[in-house]
C-alpha cells in the first residue's frame, strides 16, 4: 500500500511536471510566434563581404544576404511559386549552446528582393529550443504584417511537404502548406492587403528569420532541396533555371551553399 501510495504521489508530480513544461512551451510558442516575421533580402554588410561571385551555373550568379540563402527569379508579373521539399532534421551548429535555441526556415514567396514594399509566403520553420526536441511550425505571412502560424497541421523531421503561394491580385492571394506524407493540407487566404505585391521576385529561400527585431540563431539545418520548383504568371510557367544565387554570409563566415538544377533548388548548411 504504501508502495503504491509513494508511486501515486511521485506519479502526479511527473504528470504537474510535465504540465508545467509543457505550458512553458506553449508560452515560448506564443511569445516567439508573436514576434516571428521574415525580412526582405538583407544584403550582406561590407564586414560580411558584399559581394557578386560567379558561379558554376552559366546562367546564374551568388550573393551574399544576412538571411536568405536559395535562389531568386526577378522578372514581372509572377503569380504563383511552388516547391516540395522534406523536412530537415536540424541539429546546433558546431560550437553552438546548450542554452540557446537555434531555428532557421525554408520557404517559398513572391517578392521581397528587389521588391521590397511587400513579400507574399509561406513554408515550415524549424526549431531547435534550449534542452528539448526538435519542433516545426506551418506559417503564412503577407509581409510586413507578422507570420502566423497554422493549426491543424503537424510536420515531422522526414515529411514531405509542399508549399504554394499565389496572389489573386496585388492585394489578394492564399497560401498553402500541404504535408505530402500525412495526407494533411491547410490554407490562408489574404484579402484587402495594404501593402501591395510588385510580383518581381520569384524565391525559394531558407532563411535566418526575425524575432524580437534581431536574427535568430541560425540552425544547422543540412540540407533542404526545393523539387518541383516553379514560378507561373504573365510569362508563363518557368523553373528557378537561372535565378540569382543567394548565400548566407555572418560576421565573415559563409554559412550555406546553394545551387540550381533544372527544377530544383538546394540549399546546404555549410558553417
Amino acid at each position: 500500500m504504501k508502495f503504491s501510495a509513494l508511486a501515486t504521489v511521485a506519479l502526479g508530480a511527473e504528470v504537474a511536471l510535465a504540465a508545467r513544461w509543457t505550458e512553458k512551451r506553449r508560452e515560448r510558442h506564443a511569445a516567439r510566434a508573436a514576434s516571428r516575421q521574415t525580412n526582405p533580402l538583407l544584403p550582406a554588410t561590407e564586414a560580411d563581404g558584399l559581394q557578386v561571385e560567379t558561379f558554376t551555373n552559366e546562367t546564374a550568379h551568388a550573393e551574399y544576404s544576412t538571411n536568405w540563402a536559395g535562389a531568386v527569379l526577378i522578372g514581372t508579373g509572377y503569380k504563383s511559386v511552388t516547391g516540395t521539399f522534406v523536412v530537415p532534421t536540424p541539429s546546433k551548429p558546431s560550437g553552438g549552446s546548450s542554452s540557446t535555441e537555434y531555428a532557421a526556415s525554408a520557404w517559398v514567396g513572391i517578392d521581397g528582393d528587389t521588391a521590397t514594399n511587400s513579400i507574399l509566403q509561406t513554408g515550415v520553420d524549424f526549431y531547435i529550443p534550449e534542452g528539448s526536441t526538435i519542433s516545426f511550425d506551418a506559417w503564412y505571412e503577407w509581409y510586413p504584417d507578422y507570420a502566423y502560424t497554422f493549426s491543424g497541421i503537424s510536420i515531422s523531421a522526414g515529411d514531405t511537404i509542399t508549399v504554394t503561394v499565389t496572389a489573386t491580385s496585388t492585394t489578394a492571394g492564399t497560401a498553402v502548406v500541404k504535408n505530402v506524407s500525412k495526407g494533411t493540407s491547410v490554407s490562408h487566404t489574404f484579402t484587402g492587403q495594404t501593402r501591395a505585391l510588385q510580383e518581381l521576385n520569384a524565391e525559394w529561400i531558407v532563411e535566418d528569420f526575425s524575432s524580437g527585431g534581431s536574427l535568430v540563431p541560425f540552425a544547422d539545418f543540412g540540407t533542404v532541396t526545393f523539387t518541383g520548383a516553379s514560378a507561373s504568371g504573365s510569362s508563363g510557367t518557368v523553373t528557378p533555371s537561372g535565378a540569382t544565387l543567394i548565400d548566407i554570409k555572418q560576421s565573415g563566415t559563409v554559412l550555406t551553399s546553394s545551387s540550381v538544377s533544372g527544377s530544383s533548388v538546394t540549399v546546404e548548411y555549410i558553417g
